[in-house]
């Protein structure tokens, strides 16, 4: 018998079949007198009722899906079950099973291959895999499947090796005697750490010259520095025989791949780029940038492949003691799978770790030297390729690959690019054509000279006295390509290792990269990743700094103002020395007095985001002293995209707001995962226009190398794809789980190892055992959804029940077509009259279809036509559509906003109480949520929201710059308050710090991610602003750089000691 209605919704046709047949079956063969046992989620088979109220009960509670053999409604042990797909199989009973659901035998045949040269372990394996983990052992746990079950537990919640020895030896006294369970941490790694891939220990000079392999690998010494390749004893010249100085452990690849494409399920998910992915002209994958479609047309015997792979390298440095005060720099080196869909490019189970560099010493341009293993598997896998069986096609193909790009900080860039990226020609992309000036009294460089960028005919390069003293004529040069790169390069011969200096080419290339030896680099677009995640949070932590003079982040001072003194620049803000002891600045255009400042930092300290949106930004606000601290990458990125625009509305000069606006309106957009290309182009002319009016206004020391990259960042979207995919985040949250990894900190390096290896082992094992699940990817937040917090039932008035109930009616598709023939009588008599008699007309029209002898009403039609009961069920809080919503008297106790609603709604308008001609439209509606109900139709249930409206026409606007405010006091239509859970999208509102009656309206992102589904539906990041605000175009050069509403600065110097105290004097 057919079991997939278990599975489906139950307010579908297909569930009411299954639940008739089902109720047939089981009065037929197990009826007991009038009655059967019930098998709804609450019963459980526990007790018995008679038929109509059983259909009842599983309409109202839910069909236990567990309940597959249905022993007690007339099914034989012998039966039959279906899985998740409906698809139907023969159910053995455990006693009569020789196997079970979890396919261990099938993952030890997939590693059968990767053994041959250790046959005595596959044996022990196998053995392990076949032996109960005790007799009789229900669920047929076996010993092998017991250690991966628990041992996935201990990897997903971060358990240490002590408590999990601990648990081991608890279990194993629990269990029956004699158990099979192993009882320490060191057998389970034993056991497991035989299904890992492996990895080599590559000895290394202590200076970085080579590594001891191939050539070198019986060496005792250093061929290039002549150091010795061990350590030495303390105190003593001899050496410490067998302990080198310096290992790194390379971690093959190419196995782990062959391994992936043995999964039929991830075989066929590295196909998805060519198979699935929308094709639209959106930028919304890596396969979509004209830098993967170039790959596929330079080299079509490549591309014509879909399974072959595009990677991304990823390098940086880290501390595995956790500890800032340790100066300790560990270096992973990652791979990233492009050819999967986007959500599960960087998850964790997909994030490859190949290398793991030794400390304490950063390589720095030496990584080159521990690199050359990684390069030399991709230029085979590129050249030759290797075999590989697919599992999802059942058949063995050539796999190559290509590595795309590299991932990095700035530092990191230049280390694995060979470029410079300090001094005058910082910037890897303008190289020689970069425009910098040092600071004679700052003694920095800064990059400015923006306006190259702009068209040849934009007023900003006439102008003089508001930038340089010059007008601008120069152009900008177009960035160098990889054949020409390499041909400058090609000559330059570099030594590596610790102390070795090496001439540049043109003060700017350092050395030719390794990378440069795979033979299609030199045609790729773009080869390393400028990095937005550290050049947001720098131009962040610049910004905040300048607005707040926070010392020593600032880039305004005395310094500063001479600088610009010095370059002839606003001379209205030279500083003023007065008495030869003191010296005062005068209130810049670009700083906030004490009252703004205020104003600013207690407007962030009073923001309540909604659950999961940050971290709590109040504790980011330090009152006494009116500053920001501690901020953290994620921290500077939430203030860019949302709320720093908010925070500053009403503050500062007009000119210089805006200007930060359009700034944070820049990286929002960048940051969206759906990018249309045609609007990248709009966002690199903006861009730079932002770039000249911060020029403008803000103080040369501002415009460090980071700001410059800014300019740049378009062009790299353009041709690489969506930011999210090529930024650090990901990979600095893999980098805390490798930190996590450290049991012993003498041997921070080998703890990683040794635990990546075995949780690998334990991650390919899950794949195997349907009970486990995997760590790698996080839970379905399906199973999140829909989520109930505080439940009461409380009986409402009946007034209220009939307004959620007509509301229900009114957007149910079903009823539909009864609404549009109850709206023939006209639309005058609409507002007078349907509301009030819709939902009695309905039930009537029902109850006389009901009657014929042949009718078409669904169950749904028959239970909502009968209303829902009186006794209603509440909640403070309710979870759906990626979101978690909570009441407004729940959000007065939380430090967290959740009851923020909107919804899209359509409205009847007119012009006037004659008007006989109304007109429907789109709105957005505002408010925010006062109850949270669950109305029970006896079948199914319905979530609606009782809110409290902003009044549409009093109580919302768009100003100038795109914000939408709302007056929360004004309230609107209390005749329709009620919208359905399934309708609503989450906001959340920010008291306008200029007028405190008005409230921005800021739209929080769902969290929304299915495990189980391979779909490209990403969410968009909302945007602050429903438009770019436009900066002023005049050719006035009178600008205002000195504030008249502002206090200025004093410098105090004590000439005895020359220390500098500063203090504001209003």
């Amino acid at each position: 018998m057919d079991r997939s209605w278990m599975f489906k919704n139950r307010t579908t046709d297909a569930f009411e079949i299954g639940v008739n047949d089902f109720l047939r079956q089981a009065v037929a063969h197990a009826g007991i007198g009038n009655r059967i046992y019930c098998p709804c989620l609450k019963c459980g088979n526990k007790a018995l009722y008679k038929v109509h109220e059983v259909k009842g009960h599983i309409f109202y509670n839910g069909f236990d899906t567990n309940y597959q053999r249905w022993i007690w409604h007339g099914e034989s042990h012998l039966g039959s079950t279906v899985n998740n797909l409906g698809v139907t199989s023969i159910t053995v009973p455990p006693l009569m099973q020789e196997d079970d659901d979890d396919d261990i035998f099938d993952m030890m045949q997939d590693v059968e291959e990767e053994f041959v040269d250790r046959p005595d372990q596959f044996e022990k394996l196998l053995s392990d895999a076949e032996k109960p983990l005790y007799d009789g052992c229900p669920n047929n746990y076996t010993k092998l499947s017991a250690l991966v079950r628990l041992y996935n537990l201990k990897a997903a919640n971060g358990w240490s090796d002590k408590s999990f020895s601990d648990l081991l030896v608890a279990i194993s006294d629990m269990l029956p005697r004699p158990n099979e369970l192993h009882t320490s941490m060191y057998q389970v790694k034993k056991t497991m750490s035989s299904l890992g891939m492996g990895y080599e220990k590559i000895h290394a000079c202590r200076s970085d010259c080579v590594l001891y392999r191939k050539e070198y690998k019986d060496l005792e010494c250093c061929p290039v520095c002549g150091v010795s390749r061990w350590k030495l004893e303390k105190n003593k010249d001899m050496n410490k025989k067998a302990v080198p100085a310096k290992v790194i452990w390379y971690i093959p690849p190419i196995p782990r791949f062959r391994r992936l494409f043995r999964n039929d399920a991830h075989a066929k998910n590295l196909t998805w780029h060519a198979t699935e992915r929308i094709k639209d002209g959106m930028l919304r994958h890596p396969a979509d940038a004209p830098q993967w479609k170039t790959i596929d047309i330079m080299y079509p015997e490549f591309g014509t492949e879909s399974r072959n792979l595009r990677l991304g390298l990823a390098a940086d440095g880290m501390n595995p003691h956790s500890n800032q005060s340790t100066s300790y720099s560990t270096w992973p080196v990652i791979l990233v799978n492009y050819n999967l869909p986007p959500h599960l490019c960087m998850k964790r189970k997909f994030v490859m770790l190949t290398m793991l560099i030794s400390g304490p010493k950063q390589p720095g341009n030496d990584i080159d030297v521990f690199l050359a293993p990684l390069i030399e598997d991709l230029k085979l896998l590129w050249e030759e390729g290797v075999e590989c069986f697919d599992g999802y096609r059942n058949e063995t193909f050539k796999l190559r690959a290509t590595l795309m790009w590299t991932i990095n900080d700035f530092p990191a860039y230049g280390n694995l690019s060979g470029y410079s990226v300090k001094g005058y020609k910082a910037c890897p992309i303008c190289g020689n054509d970069t425009c910098s000036e040092r600071l004679k009294h700052r003694k920095k460089i800064c990059f400015m000279g923006h306006r190259r960028f702009l068209p040849q005919a934009h007023q900003f390069r006439k102008q003089k006295k508001n930038f340089n003293g010059q007008p601008e004529h120069e152009k900008v040069l177009q960035p160098l390509t990889g054949v020409q790169i390499l041909q400058s390069v090609s000559d330059l011969h570099v030594e590596f290792g610790k102390g070795k200096k090496n001439l540049s080419v043109d003060g700017a290339w350092k050395k030719k990269s390794i990378f440069f030896d795979l033979p299609y680099w030199k045609d790729l677009y773009v080869r390393h990743n400028l990095d937005v995640m550290h050049i947001e949070k720098n131009v962040c932590e610049s910004l905040i700094g300048t607005l707040l003079n926070i010392p020593g982040k600032t880039k305004d001072g005395e310094k500063t103002r001479l600088d610009m003194a010095e370059m002839g620049i606003r001379e209205s803000l030279k500083p003023i020395t007065e008495s030869g002891r003191r010296t005062f600045l005068p209130p810049a255009c670009y700083v906030l007095s004490r009252s703004e400042k205020r104003k600013f930092c207690s407007t962030i300290s009073e923001i309540k985001v909604p659950m999961g949106y940050s971290s709590n930004v109040r504790n980011l606000v330090q009152m006494k002293d009116l500053r920001l601290i501690n901020l953290k990458s994620h921290d500077c990125h939430t203030l860019m995209q949302q709320l720093l625009p908010v925070a500053i509305r009403g503050l500062l000069p007009k000119q210089v707001r805006t200007v930060i606006v359009r700034l944070c309106y820049f990286f929002n957009a960048i940051c969206s995962k759906v990018i249309d290309p045609i609007k990248i182009d709009e966002l690199q002319e903006e861009v730079v226009v932002t770039l000249c009016l911060l020029e403008k206004y803000f103080p040369p020391a501002f415009f460090d190398v980071m700001v410059h990259l800014i300019v740049h960042l378009p062009r790299e979207i353009k041709l690489c794809g969506p930011v999210w995919l090529r930024w650090m985040y990901p990979m600095e949250r893999y980098m805390k789980i490798l930190k996590g990894y450290v049991r012993n900190r003498s041997r921070p390096e080998g703890c990683i190892i040794e635990c990546y290896v075995v949780e690998e082992a334990v991650e390919f094992c899950s794949e195997y055992l349907e009970s486990t699940p995997t760590i790698g990817i996080p839970k379905s937040l399906e199973s999140r959804q829909n989520v109930r917090m505080g439940f009461k039932v409380t009986p409402v008035e009946y007034k209220m029940l009939c307004e959620a109930h007509f509301y229900v009616l009114q957007n149910t598709p079903e009823v539909d077509c009864y609404r549009l023939e109850h709206l023939t009588r006209g639309e005058k008599w609409l507002q007078a009259e349907h509301r009030r008699c819709f939902i009695r007309w309905v039930r009537q029209r029902i109850e006389t279809e009901l009657a014929k002898p042949e009718h078409c009403i669904t169950q749904t039609l028959r239970w909502l036509a009968n209303e829902p009961r009186r006794d209603v069920i509440r909640y403070s809080g309710y979870g759906i559509n990626g979101y978690t919503f909570h009441t407004c008297e729940h959000d007065l106790r939380s430090t967290t906003q959740n009851s923020g609603v909107t919804v899209e709604g359509e409205s009847l308008h007119v012009s006037s109480a004659k008007d006989k001609n109304p007109v429907y439209a789109n709105m957005s509606y505002y408010g925010f949520i006062e109850d949270i109900w669950e109305l029970n139709y006896t079948s199914f249930k319905v979530a609606v929201f009782r809110c409290k409206w902003v009044n549409n026409k009093t109580g919302v606007k768009v100003d100038e710059n795109g914000f939408t405010l709302v007056d929360l006091n004004k309230e609107g239509d209390s005749s329709d308050q009620f919208i359905m859970a399934s309708q609503a999208k989450q906001v959340f509102y920010v008291s306008n710090p200029n007028d405190g009656r008005w409230s921005v309206v800021l739209t929080s992102k769902p969290k929304l991610y299915d495990s189980g589904d391979v779909c490209d539906n990403i969410e968009e990041t909302p945007s602050f602003s429903q438009r770019l605000p436009e900066c002023e175009d005049d050719q006035n050069e009178d600008v205002s750089y000195v504030r008249e509403d502002c206090e200025g600065e004093y410098i105090e110097v004590d000439n005895s000691k020359m220390n500098k105290r500063k203090k504001f004097t209003s």
